[in-house]
C-alpha cells in the first residue's frame, strides 16, 4: 500500500472533525462483553456502528436486535438496530471502510498460563490488509505491557503505513464490570494511552463522545500495565483473604466473623471475601500476563504467582470440606447426592467463564459424587466434559440431596427455602448470613 498522500496534521484534523460530528464510522471487533456494550454506547449518540464477530450465529443475534448480554438494554439494542445506528458483519473484508476500529477480543492463556494472543494478532493481521491513512486502532482487550508497540505495531506497519504518521494506534484497557448496576461503560472512568501524540489526541477524543471521564497516559504500555495492575490487585487481596481462610479453617475460626471485624475499622482496610476460587475472563488470568512479561526483565513476580497458586487451591478446598461434611454424617462422597447453587462465576450474571464451580463440580464427581446444580442464570452447564441442566429449586429438589454448596449467591435463590429444608449446607459465600431462622445446618467456607 502507498504511504499516506496527506501529512499526519491534516489526518489528525479530519479524523477529529468526523469524531466531533459523529460522522465516524466505526467498528467494533469481537461482539462479547465489551464489544456489544461499547458498541451500544457509541449508536446511542449518534455514530453508526459495525460490529465485526467470526460468529455467524452472534452476528444474526445482532442483527435481529436480540440481545445476548446482560448488561445491555434489550429495547436500546432493538432501537438501534431498527434506526440502523448498529448493524453486524462476518465480512472482514469492511475493515477498511471503517474510520476507526474498536479491538475487544478474548486473551486467554495457553495451559501453560502463558499469554495466548492468537485472536489478537488474527484481528491484526486482518486489518494491516486493508488499512489506509486515517484509520485509528484502538485495542480494548487486557494484556501485557508492550502487546500494542510490539505485536500490533510491526504487524499494522506491514501495510506500508506508518503509526502516529499514517494511521493511529491506541490502548485502553476495558474495565467492564459484568452485572454491575452503579458503573456502566459512559461513567467508569476510561484509561486511554497511545505512544505518539497524534494517536492519543484522536482516541482521547473518541472516547470522550461516550465516556465521562477520561484518564489519558502517555503510551500505550503504560495503559496495560494499569489494567493488568488493577486486577493483579483483586487477585492478590482475594488471594489474602482465601489463605485465611484455610488458617481459619485449621484453627476452627470463622473467617467471616474475623473480616466482619476487621472491616468495621474506618481507615487502612478494604472489604475482600473469600469464596471457592476466583472467575471471570480478567482475575484468574490477567494477573499471569504480567508475570509471564515479568520474566523478559529478569523479574520474579512472587505475590502474583503465590496468589495465583493459593486461589486455584480453593475449589479443591472446597471439595475437601464437603468430603469431610458428609462424613461427619456417616456418609462417603462416594453415590453422595450433592446440589450446587450457583454455576456462574460472580453474583446475578449469567457468565460461567472460567467460573471455579466448573473445578469444584469436576473434583467432586471424580470422587463419586452424583452432582446436580440449580442457577437461575445458567440453564445448560458444560465444563469438563460434563454435560449438566439446571434443575427446579423445589422442596422435593433440597430434600434429596445429602449436602447443598451454594458456590455462587444470586439474588434470585430463595434462601429462606433451602435453609428451611436442607439437611446440611456447604456455604462459601456466606449468603445465608441475612436469612432469619436456625442455622444449625449451615456450616461456612
Amino acid at each position: 500500500m502507498e504511504n499516506a498522500v496527506m501529512p499526519t496534521g491534516e489526518l489528525v484534523q479530519n479524523l477529529l472533525e468526523k469524531i466531533e460530528s459523529v460522522t465516524a464510522k466505526v467498528g467494533v471487533i469481537g461482539l462479547g462483553y465489551v464489544g456489544l456494550p461499547f458498541a451500544v454506547e457509541k449508536g446511542k449518540v449518534g455514530f453508526r456502528v459495525l460490529g465485526f464477530d467470526r460468529s455467524a450465529h452472534r452476528v444474526g443475534l445482532v442483527n435481529r436486535g436480540e440481545n445476548f448480554i446482560g448488561d445491555v438494554d434489550d429495547r436500546e439494542l432493538q432501537t438501534l438496530v431498527a434506526g440502523g445506528f448498529i448493524e453486524a458483519t462476518t465480512d472482514m473484508e469492511r475493515l477498511g471502510d471503517m474510520d476507526v476500529l474498536i479491538i475487544a477480543v478474548p486473551t486467554p492463556l495457553t495451559k501453560n498460563l502463558t499469554p495466548d494472543l492468537q485472536y489478537i494478532e488474527a484481528v491484526t493481521r486482518d486489518i494491516a490488509k486493508r488499512l489506509r491513512p486515517g484509520q485509528l486502532i484502538s485495542l480494548e482487550s487486557t494484556t501485557y505491557p508492550g502487546t500494542t508497540d510490539e505485536v500490533m505495531k510491526p504487524i499494522l506497519e506491514q501495510s506500508g503505513l506508518k503509526a502516529g504518521v499514517d494511521f493511529f494506534l491506541a490502548h485502553s484497557p476495558e474495565r467492564v464490570d459484568p452485572g454491575n448496576r452503579r458503573y456502566t461503560t459512559k461513567n467508569t472512568n476510561k484509561v486511554v494511552g497511545a505512544s505518539d501524540p497524534a494517536s492519543r489526541e484522536v482516541a482521547v477524543a473518541l472516547y470522550r463522545k461516550t465516556i465521562l471521564n477520561i484518564v489519558p497516559v502517555s503510551s500505550a504500555a503504560t495503559a496495560e500495565m494499569t489494567k493488568v495492575f488493577e486486577n493483579t490487585f483483586r487477585a492478590v487481596n482475594i488471594a489474602l483473604v482465601n489463605e485465611l481462610t484455610l488458617l481459619c479453617d485449621r484453627m476452627g475460626l470463622s473467617v467471616w466473623e474475623v473480616l466482619d471485624a476487621a472491616f468495621t475499622k474506618p481507615f487502612g482496610i478494604m472489604p475482600f471475601y473469600p469464596g471457592p476460587g476466583v472467575g471471570g475472563h480478567c482475575i484468574p488470568l490477567d494477573p499471569h500476563y504480567l508475570e509471564w512479561k515479568a520474566r523478559e526483565f529478569n523479574f520474579n513476580t512472587r505475590f502474583i504467582a503465590l496468589a495465583g497458586e493459593i486461589n486455584r487451591r480453593m475449589p479443591e478446598f472446597v471439595a475437601d470440606k464437603a468430603m469431610r461434611l458428609l462424613s461427619d454424617q456417616g456418609k462417603g462422597l462416594r453415590g453422595a447426592k450433592i446440589l450446587i447453587l450457583g454455576v456462574a462465576y460472580k453474583k446475578d450474571i449469567d457468565d460461567p467463564r472460567e467460573s471455579p464451580s466448573a473445578e469444584v463440580l469436576h473434583l467432586l464427581i471424580q470422587r463419586g459424587a452424583i452432582i446436580t446444580y440449580h442457577d437461575p442464570h445458567i440453564p445448560h452447564f458444560t465444563e469438563h466434559s460434563h454435560d449438566l441442566r439446571s434443575v427446579l429449586l423445589t422442596e422435593e429438589t433440597l430434600r434429596k440431596a445429602d449436602l447443598v454448596v451454594i458456590l455462587t449467591d444470586h439474588t434470585a435463590v430463595d434462601y429462606a427455602l433451602v435453609l428451611k429444608i436442607s439437611t446440611r449446607i456447604l456455604d462459601t459465600r456466606n449468603a445465608l448470613k441475612r436469612v432469619e431462622g436456625s442455622k444449625a445446618n449451615v456450616v461456612l467456607l
